[in-house]
């Protein structure tokens, strides 16, 4: 009776360095890519991308013509998708993970997905989190999500300053607004949530008040002393931002110092919320 066979296990640098060898190596290759708005021309091996990533088997099998462009992808994101189909290693570094992260998600590379989550992790910091949370909530990553949300509720007066900050997206914002836990006055975050809104208006050539209305629900007006709700008032007549009857609605709580006239959160304070006289008719203190 013949005895079952035993793998052996060769060497694996050596293996790994001669694949390595083989990216964007016009050497045997049989696919090109251009890709980017750079147009970068990229050689690759159809087999080898076929039998690692169904993405590119499927986009493969349509036998379109060579080269094939991805210009949604930039350049560097692309050869480190390349690099780690061909050696399931990848170098990662911090000014292009999330544009890795974004084109292993569309590709469906979840280990390599897993590998840039766990790298963002590591990195994470004031200037990089509102574009991790954009790439979070557009992908649905939720675990990634919570993370860069519980970030910026420690850092949040940093991250207001910033511009990934001012370029996040109106489902990107909600979540924050909606937070008890910013480490921020509701001032402040009147003056970010302008700000916002008027970067967006200037993009997208609409109003600000229409740019700010799907977020603009989530400030907490009633945590505003009379002083500055009056401040308020007069700029948003100048510059609409907050629809009148949500000013209106704080006023109430204000006049009648009850707080089932402006109920749940909206008189619920933030961890950031300076105390003011006033507070003492709305909610319990942050716990």
């Amino acid at each position: 009776m013949e005895t079952p066979g035993l793998v052996m296990h060769g060497e694996a640098a050596p293996f790994s360095t001669a694949l390595r060898s083989l990216i964007n190596n016009p050497l045997y290759s049989d696919v090109r890519f251009v890709v980017g708005q750079e147009r970068q021309e990229v050689f690759a091996h159809r087999c080898l991308l076929a039998c690692r990533c169904n993405f590119f088997q499927r986009l493969l099998d349509t036998r379109v013509p060579s080269p094939l462009v991805l210009s949604t992808v930039p350049a560097e994101a692309f050869l480190a998708v390349m690099e780690f189909l061909y050696t399931n290693t990848v170098k990662l570094h911090r000014h292009s993970v999330l544009e890795v992260l974004t084109a292993a998600v569309e590709y469906g590379l979840e280990e390599l997905r897993e590998l840039c989550l766990e790298f963002v992790g590591k990195i994470l910091d004031v200037e990089l989190v509102c574009e991790a949370l954009q790439v979070a909530v557009t992908f649905g990553l939720g675990p990634l999500q919570g993370r860069c949300l519980a970030f910026i509720e420690s850092h949040s007066k940093e991250v207001l300053r910033t511009r990934g900050f001012l370029e996040l997206s109106a489902p990107a914002l909600l979540p924050l607004l909606r937070s008890d836990k910013l480490c921020v006055d509701e001032c402040e975050l009147v003056l970010a949530a302008r700000s916002w809104a008027r970067v967006g208006a200037a993009v997208l050539e609409r109003p600000v008040a229409e740019v700010a209305a799907p977020v603009v629900r989530e400030l907490r007006l009633a945590l505003l002393a009379p002083a500055e709700l009056s401040a308020l008032e007069e700029q948003n007549r100048l510059e609409p931002l907050i629809p009148a009857e949500q000013i209106v609605e704080a006023w109430k709580c204000h006049a009648l110092r009850r707080e089932d006239t402006a109920p749940g959160t909206r008189c619920r304070r933030r961890r950031g919320t300076l105390p003011r006289e006033h507070h003492r008719f709305l909610d319990l203190p942050f716990k």
